[in-house]
């Protein structure tokens, strides 16, 4: 059965908070979401269906950054249906769509061993100075031309709520 993979509705946040919850077996996910919509930092919602319930949901969020850049953050997919693809292919679609709304990069605290195959990069990221700076702070550089490779980094207030 295929997956289909559009934007989040008002009609699909209860699904959304129940993904994060399942996924990661706890609230602060599904807090962050919310509290992301709230303050208006989100700027992309992404969910998977297939086709009926939500399987799946990825958030890219407006940072403070030297160039046009997103964090990806929270990104979930119910336990059951990991493993089959659905995340890569939200994360490509969310990927997708933020170069072609013109952003710059994309920015990821996650394993490098999975991000990777994204094009996400512990290395180019070293420049950036953030809280989250070390050996899960990634960058995917999304735009044709060059960015800059140092600065700061700073993301919404309501990752700091994270435990």
């Amino acid at each position: 059965m295929a997956v289909i993979i559009r934007d989040e509705t008002i009609s699909d946040v209860a699904a959304i908070r129940t993904v994060h919850r399942l996924a990661f077996a706890g609230e602060d996910e599904a807090r962050l979401v919310d509290a992301l919509r709230r303050s208006g930092d989100a700027v992309l919602s992404l969910v998977a269906e297939r086709p009926d319930p939500i399987v799946g949901h990825v958030l890219l969020s407006r940072l403070e950054a030297p160039m046009r850049a997103l964090a990806l953050a929270p990104f979930g997919v119910l336990p059951d249906y990991q493993r089959r693809g659905i995340g890569s292919a939200l994360i490509r679609a969310a990927l997708e769509r933020a170069r072609s709304e013109g952003f710059d990069a994309v920015f990821v605290l996650g394993e490098p061993a999975y991000y990777r195959r994204f094009g996400f990069s512990v290395e180019d990221a070293q420049g950036y100075e953030c809280v989250y700076a070390g050996a899960f702070f990634m960058i995917r550089v999304l735009a044709a031309g060059s960015v800059p490779t140092v600065g700061g980094i700073d993301y919404p207030a309501a990752f700091a709520g994270l435990a």
